[in-house]
């Protein structure tokens, strides 16, 4: 019988995104209102959306005096798991930006943040604040689904989240996009080689292609169009229509991503 092996530890789903902003929340909140969002906290500086799952939030809007990614929010099922993760991480030469610790951020819970090569914060979570599910039409967004970042090193990047991170490949475009998995989801975050390290869209679940079609009509009701699709992609296999949102981000209206089981 061949020795038994278990995965190295990675971190959990993908709950939530924050991006740092310029523009007027006012603006902001609009557009993902519009999205199928709603607010559940708000500051002078910050405002979270949630989605009609059970996460507090998916979308985080932080004014700066910049335009860009924030930080990437996973989920961990325990303190214990978020000391592990951390510890682990540490032992590889991650770099830890902070450690474990009650965070006091919208949403709150104990975590870590630590940074990727191209210097992207990564934030592992648990014991946020808990959102009762909405009962809302499959046209609304029900989680986040994944997020795809623009590298200049696309090779480094694979090799960081793979091998140190834990994560695995499901699929490369050519070599341009890998597409990388750390649940069933076909890719949960994907990298495209690009001049300098950014965000190239993020993507929201709906329940079902009817949803996605819905919602796709629901934004052009309110005079807004896809900027490209709406399609099906090749890696994946999930209808898109993506857009652009005030803030100079692309989200994306996506269902039926393809599952990939471990075996």
């Amino acid at each position: 019988m061949p020795p038994i092996t278990s995965r190295p530890l990675v971190p959990g789903p993908l709950r939530h995104v924050e991006l740092c902003t310029t523009t007027d929340l006012d603006e902001v909140i609009d557009f993902y209102v519009a999205w199928g969002l709603e607010v559940v906290e708000r500051t002078d500086d910050a405002v979270a959306l949630r989605a009609s799952g059970t996460d507090h939030h998916v979308l985080r809007f932080a004014k700066a005096d910049h335009v860009g990614l924030g930080h990437i929010g996973f989920a961990s099922p325990s303190r214990a798991a978020v000391d592990d993760l951390h510890q682990a991480w540490a032992g590889k030469g991650v770099e830890i930006l902070s450690e474990p610790c009650v965070l006091t951020s919208l949403g709150g819970g104990y975590g870590f943040e630590a940074a990727d090569p191209e210097g992207r914060r990564l934030r592992v979570v648990t014991e946020m604040d808990a959102a009762d599910p909405l009962h809302r039409p499959p046209s609304v967004p029900h989680r986040l689904s994944h997020i795809v970042l623009n590298t200049a090193d696309i090779d480094l990047l694979c090799e960081f989240y793979v091998s140190v991170l834990g994560f695995q490949v499901s699929d490369w475009s050519e070599h341009q996009m890998v597409f990388l998995r750390n649940q069933t989801d076909h890719h949960t975050i994907a990298f495209n080689q690009e001049g300098h390290a950014s965000v190239n869209h993020i993507a929201y679940e709906l329940a079902s292609l009817d949803g996605f079609l819905t919602a796709v009509g629901r934004m052009r009701s309110v005079g807004v169009d896809p900027l490209w699709g709406i399609g099906r992609h090749g890696p994946g296999n999930n209808a898109f229509a993506y857009y652009g949102d005030p803030a100079g981000f692309v989200p994306e209206f996506t269902t039926d991503l393809e599952q990939v089981e471990h075996d």
